[in-house]
C-alpha cells in the first residue's frame, strides 16, 4: 500500500494505563513485528490495542498475526479496521477482539459500527500463570 511514500516511523513507545491495567498500543503494519509487540507487552500490558488499514485481500492474515500476537503475549488484542474503499484497496473492516489463548470473542461484520465484547482481566493472569512465558524468556540469547 505504499506507506512508507507518504508515512515515517514512530519513535516512541505507546504503552500507558487504563486504570490499573497496562496497555500498548501499535498500528497497522506493526502487528507483522512479533519482536516489538513482545517488547511493549513484557511491561506488564494486560492489553494489546491494533488500529489499522488492513486491506481486504489480505483479511486472513489480519486474523491470524493477530491471534498470534494474543497467543505469545498472553494478552487480549482489541484490534479495529478500517471500512470503505480506499484509492487501490478495498477495507473490509473485520475488527477484532481476541482473547489470551487466541479465541476470537467478537469478530466485526464490513460495516461501521459500535461493538463490544466482555472480557475477563483474571484470564490474563490465569494464562500467564500456566505458561509463564514472560519469565522463561532467555534475554541473554535473544
Amino acid at each position: 500500500m505504499a506507506e512508507d511514500k507518504f508515512l515515517t516511523a514512530g519513535q516512541r513507545e505507546s504503552h500507558f494505563q487504563i486504570g490499573t491495567v497496562g496497555a500498548s498500543h501499535v498500528i497497522c503494519y506493526d502487528i507483522r513485528f512479533p519482536e516489538w509487540i513482545r517488547h511493549l507487552m513484557s511491561q506488564d500490558a494486560a492489553l494489546l490495542f491494533v488500529s489499522a488499514q488492513w486491506p481486504s485481500s489480505r483479511i486472513e492474515q489480519w486474523r491470524i498475526l493477530l491471534q498470534a500476537r494474543a497467543i505469545e503475549n498472553q494478552a487480549f488484542v482489541i484490534a479495529v479496521n478500517r471500512v470503505g474503499q480506499g484509492l487501490k484497496d478495498q477495507f473490509n473492516g473485520h475488527s477484532l477482539i481476541i482473547d489470551p489463548l487466541g479465541k476470537i470473542l467478537l469478530e466485526a461484520n464490513d460495516c461501521e459500527g459500535v461493538f463490544s465484547a466482555q472480557i475477563d482481566l483474571n484470564q490474563v493472569k490465569k494464562v500467564r500463570g500456566q505458561i509463564p512465558v514472560f519469565k522463561d524468556r532467555r534475554l541473554e540469547l535473544y
